[in-house]
């Protein structure tokens, strides 16, 4: 993977109804789990979704998941609180969030789509989250990913802003 790869990595939200092999969603959460974490505490929780019942359920939950609907494949990143660096909800943000940039790459490394999808910090995502899939109070659902074979190839872009730069 090179930088163009890297930039052609783009937000999908329509995908077509092939299934995701197996193996295709073990390398993403391989590439997920090889992200950076403070002090090597690896937080991250992974519910990976392929029923229909359970990604509509999702999407129920996230008023804009609605491609959820439609997707084969969907991911609920959390993060453990017990197992986050000093027990603290920054650094558990700062690693499952890496973790997530991790699998969207390896999503897009093999050819599939996929969309991040907020929970954290909306209070009622949380707990609407937390309450369908059963989250005990330690285990934080941080994002959901919508992820499949794309049915849409939006442009390579990047969003540099050298203003937005400041060289010490």
């Amino acid at each position: 993977m090179d930088i163009h790869d890297i930039l052609a990595r783009r937000s999908v939200r329509k995908f077509t109804d092939a299934p995701v092999p197996h193996a295709a969603v073990e390398a993403a959460l391989r590439a997920a789990m090889a992200a950076p974490s403070a002090m090597h505490c690896d937080p991250w929780r992974w519910l990976v979704l392929t029923g229909r019942a359970d990604l509509d359920a999702l999407a129920d939950c996230l008023p804009y998941g609605q491609m959820l609907r439609r997707a084969p494949l969907g991911f609920i990143a959390c993060g453990d609180l017990t197992a986050a660096n000093r027990g603290q909800l920054s650094y558990l943000l700062q690693d499952v969030s890496a973790s997530i940039e991790n699998l969207l790459l390896g999503l897009h490394a093999q050819g599939l789509g996929a969309v991040w999808l907020g929970i954290h910090p909306n209070a009622g995502r949380v707990a609407a989250v937390s309450s369908r899939f059963g989250l005990p109070p330690t285990l934080i659902p941080v994002s959901a990913i919508a992820a499949g074979h794309p049915a849409e190839r939006p442009e390579p872009r990047t969003r540099f802003d050298a203003a937005k730069v400041r060289y010490l």
